[in-house]
């Protein structure tokens, strides 16, 4: 097993190394900083033991740059008696844990494996969390592959101070989605403000959001706290922020880059800590190309999309979340329903419901408020959904296209290898997705977890899996 030994006294190197190779483990060395952190890109060890004083940089560094980059290592600080401060200060910041010079061999290595232990569970209860698709997050509903992926957007954004853009057409929960965004990040504690940039009057957004002072406007009988001084420490979501007159986004790209804003009339300056989440149901370039959107502001704005699929590409989805506020509204009401007769499923299942969640629940409590009964059955459900075809009868869900036993190879893009007419294993799909993200991110793997809607972790034990199956 091999451990990457960050040290620059030579003769203690070689000490560790001498206590390490006695207890079966095969020990990289490397003796600066940068070094360290070459190493760790290059191959992420399962264990990494760290002197804190180095000559290039502080041992803290590397540690942060473990914890941001989600490299799957876990980290063995060394010290000395007059730096145990800085050694709990290393396990606060994610140290597994530490050792204090001078130390024995079975010190050394029984620490080296009780840490290689942790990092082996870890990955396995990571590589569960992977595999085991969840149903309910954070407020959404749903186990269908795109919310998945999804879910894995929202985790992966949160733990980030990145902004993040999010899109989808009207009622795909947009503010349900920064919700769960500010909920997983370290902000939870502190508020998140929404504000509707369309639902404001042109004239008084910048107000809205910046706030004002006394008589800066005809109207402004005193000073006004805007939503990003509500929001500070935590999360400003700005919905529908390509309602945004010109002049606010000017003000707005100038928050961005200053981390201040000016009041409405006022003359200082006031430094403001928020994450910004923000939404619209448009195509964001298009709005660029069109000129209702700086472009500037869109490169500052657009650093973690995510795309929230209509409620028709999201298979099973309709009828787990149709269950799920049947039975809360059946409540509410006071009504009996427990459930829906197949042919209703069928028929949700089989409409577009091009006001995606927010019609579904529209839906949902218009059948419980003018019925009653256990069962929903296709007559309940309002128009359109429930409504006759064309040919009289009720709209009954499409034929299913009957099963071709030889698909043609257009049909298995997504798992065709390039230049090959057959069918690859789904890890070399994976793999290749995966090398052409981090390709298109120079390198930079959270950056593409966070295109890819998964953890960086997730990448790194899937390159450790492929290295030690020898899949190359």
């Amino acid at each position: 097993m091999s451990i990457l030994l960050v040290e620059d006294i030579p003769s203690q190197a070689r000490l560790c190394a001498e206590f390490l190779a006695a207890g079966g483990f095969h020990v990289r060395h490397v003796d600066t900083g940068r070094a360290a952190l070459a190493a760790l890109r290059q191959d992420v060890p399962p264990v990494t033991v760290l002197d804190l004083n180095l000559p290039d940089l502080d041992g803290m560094e590397i540690l942060r740059a473990v914890e941001e980059q989600e490299l799957p290592t876990s980290v063995v600080v060394v010290t000395t008696n007059a730096s145990l401060r800085t050694a709990v200060q290393a396990m606060k910041a994610g140290a597994y844990d530490y050792i204090v010079k001078p130390f024995s061999a079975d010190r050394l290595n029984t620490t080296v494996m009780n840490a290689l232990e942790r990092s082996r569970l870890r990955n396995m209860v990571d590589a569960y969390r992977d595999d085991i698709a969840v149903d309910h997050f954070s407020g959404f509903i749903g186990s269908s592959l795109a919310m998945q992926a999804v879910y894995r957007a929202i985790e992966c954004a949160g733990a980030s101070k990145a902004t993040v853009f999010v899109t989808g057409e009207s009622g795909t929960g947009k503010e349900l989605c920064a919700e769960a965004i500010h909920q997983c990040s370290p902000r939870r504690h502190r508020p998140m403000v929404a504000l509707n940039c369309s639902a404001i009057p042109r004239g008084l957004v910048e107000s809205e959001i910046f706030g004002h002072v006394k008589g800066a406007f005809t109207g402004a009988l005193g000073a006004h706290e805007g939503a990003a001084q509500r929001a500070n420490g935590g999360t400003l979501f700005l919905d529908e922020v390509c309602e945004m007159d010109t002049a606010t986004q000017a003000k707005l790209l100038r928050f961005l880059q200053t981390g201040t804003v000016q009041r409405v009339g006022g003359a200082q300056p006031e430094p403001i800590d928020v994450r910004i989440v923000c939404a619209t149901n448009r195509d964001p370039w298009e709005e660029v190309r069109l000129g209702q959107l700086r472009e500037d502001l869109f490169y500052r704005l657009h650093v973690v999309p995510i795309q929230l699929p209509p409620l028709r590409e999201r298979d099973n989805d309709i009828i787990e979340i149709a269950n799920h506020f049947l039975l809360q509204y059946s409540r509410e009401e006071k009504r009996g329903f427990r459930r829906f007769q197949p042919d209703a499923e069928a028929v949700m299942k089989n409409f577009d419901w091009p006001g995606n969640v927010r019609q579904l629940q529209n839906v949902l409590r218009n059948v419980v408020v003018m019925h009653d009964g256990e069962t929903v059955t296709v007559d309940m459900l309002p128009s359109p959904i429930g409504q006759e075809s064309d040919d009289g009868g009720k709209a009954q869900p499409a034929a299913a296209p009957p099963a071709d036993p030889d698909p043609p190879a257009a049909t298995l893009g997504t798992y065709l290898h390039p230049g090959e007419d057959t069918i690859v294993p789904l890890w070399r799909v994976e793999k290749d997705a995966i090398e052409r993200a981090i390709n298109a991110c120079k390198g930079n793997i959270p950056r593409a977890a966070a295109f890819l809607g998964i953890s960086a972790s997730k990448i790194y034990r899937r390159k450790q899996s492929w290295d030690a199956a020898g899949k190359a």
